[in-house]
């Protein structure tokens, strides 16, 4: 089977944060995260690196494939796995869309899974450390957040910086 993958440099909890955020970004809903560091731990009494498995979809996608195959079901997510490497970055991979349902030699279903493979990858390559608040800030430029407008946000959920934020913020 092939592999999209990515190698980070970063904290495996930054990493798995900046991953959800680059799918969100790329209109992947997340619909499940399981966590195989704990499962092991409480099923098996083994301690294992950090290791989660986000069960994702393009909502959009998924209803014309299952439209086309009501059985496409069973292999229809991308299953972005984020794990920590023993050299202490982090890896994130998902198996190729055109690998698991482009396989199934349906006309529809292969296109499906060829834009797939391009948002799934455009979702990785999007992969970016995460932007922290800066911990010490001036007296002056600490947000009043009683009197802050609310963020605003695009429709895919990110902020969007206008001028009263902007004002409010910086």
């Amino acid at each position: 089977m092939y592999y999209l993958s990515k190698y980070v440099t970063m904290s495996f909890q930054d990493a798995l944060v900046a991953t959800k955020e680059a799918l969100r970004r790329n209109q992947f809903a997340i619909l499940a995260e399981i966590d195989m560091r704990k499962a092991f731990r409480r099923h098996l009494g083994l301690e294992f690196r950090p290791y989660v498995i986000l069960a994702t979809c393009r909502p959009q996608l998924a209803e014309r494939a299952i439209e086309d195959d009501d059985e496409i079901g069973s292999i229809l997510l991308c299953n972005l796995v984020v794990q920590q490497q023993k050299n202490g970055g982090v890896k994130i991979s998902v198996a190729d869309p055109c690998a698991t349902i482009g396989a199934t030699n349906h006309v529809d279903l292969i296109s499906i899974a060829r834009e797939l493979r391009s948002r799934v990858q455009q979702a990785i390559d999007n992969i970016e450390p995460v932007q922290k608040f800066p911990a010490v800030l001036r007296d002056r430029e600490k947000p009043d957040h009683k009197s802050a407008p609310p963020l605003s946000r695009n429709r895919a959920g990110d902020p969007v910086r206008n001028e009263a934020n902007v004002r409010a913020f910086d």
